[in-house]
């Protein structure tokens, strides 16, 4: 099936979407760091099923718009990006999915805006409620004295330069250190010795089927276009985005589901909010687990991501 890709204005800023197919509207949105081209294998799969299934670059990502203020990237911003689309597509209604950092948006679609979101599926990334905390800080206190990604993350300009000297070998060896493949321990922190994210990780050299070396070869053009600023700006804006978000719903009425690895590190982070998710999510009709498989969850299980999706958007 040929997937058309567009730029569509919303929030005023244009997004790079990937369509194909016509009927009700299916979103997908993905996470870091990715592209639209993490749903190819759901894209075709969604229209063929008689749905408008379209996935977009997100801010500051690929073709998009790439707002050069940092704060531009909370997710009060995103969320309005992903729902702007639902009318600029010529719709009055969407479900919404989305994976890893597309995960809090398409739960945050569903919870502000239930008008528009008739249902949400997401992959990897449990619902929480907006914590009494700023989440930057707590992680501050949790990670004291260890390397954690998303704290190295937080100084505009040092990550942006690790990931840009090889894009190609760091996507890889980012791709492979989360995937159900990588056999070393699934901490999410290290010993506080580590001074950076990937030099002392390994180069596996090859992904094996579920990222061949033509899709390695995709994400790196798009990467080597964009550059990481706005990929990496998303995790700059934890405490922003907890401030804007003060006296929002804590729960989701839509028809939902969640899905991933069982082997996903996000999984091993977040087990607290993954067994406390049905207090919040009301009607959470899919909550999988999916073995031998890690954080790229739509990508490393297709068939069996594909045939969640399917059976959750003919159960609505």
């Amino acid at each position: 099936m040929l997937i058309k890709q567009r730029k569509v204005l919303t929030n005023g800023i244009r997004l790079n979407v990937a369509e194909a197919g016509k009927g009700p509207l299916v979103l997908f949105v993905h996470g870091f760091p990715e592209s639209w081209y993490s749903w190819r294998h759901q894209i075709p799969a969604v229209a063929s099923a008689g749905y408008h299934a379209v996935a977009m670059d997100m801010r500051g990502y690929g073709k998009s718009d790439k707002p050069s203020d940092i704060e531009a990237y909370n997710q009060v911003e995103v969320t309005k990006d992903v729902i702007g689309l639902i009318e600029a597509l010529g719709h009055s209604s969407a479900v919404v999915f989305g994976h890893d950092w597309g995960g809090p948006t398409a739960w945050s679609c569903a919870l502000n805006y239930p008008d528009l979101v008739s249902a949400v599926g997401v992959l990897s990334v449990p619902f929480s409620p907006r914590p009494k905390d700023p989440p930057l800080n707590r992680m501050q206190e949790i990670f004291k004295g260890l390397f954690f990604y998303q704290l190295y993350f937080q100084e505009p300009g040092v990550a942006e330069e690790e990931w840009e000297k090889n894009i190609k070998v760091n996507l890889r060896k980012f791709f492979y250190l989360a995937s159900g493949s990588y056999e070393g321990a699934r901490s999410v922190a290290t010993l506080s010795e580590k001074k950076d994210l990937l030099s002392d990780i390994e180069d596996p050299l090859s992904l094996g089927a579920w990222c061949s070396e033509d899709d390695l070869d995709f994400y790196t053009k798009e990467f080597e276009r964009s550059g990481f600023r706005g990929p990496l700006n998303y995790y700059r804006n934890h405490n922003l985005t907890w401030e804007l978000t003060a006296g929002a719903p804590k729960e989701i009425q839509q028809p939902a589901m969640f899905a991933a690895g069982d082997r996903d590190g996000v999984i091993a982070l977040a087990r607290d909010a993954l067994e406390k998710m049905p207090s919040f999510v009301k009607d959470l009709r899919v909550n999988k687990l999916i073995p031998g498989i890690g954080h790229w969850t739509q990508q490393e299980a297709p068939d069996d991501v594909n045939r969640i999706l399917l059976n959750f958007l003919a159960s609505l």
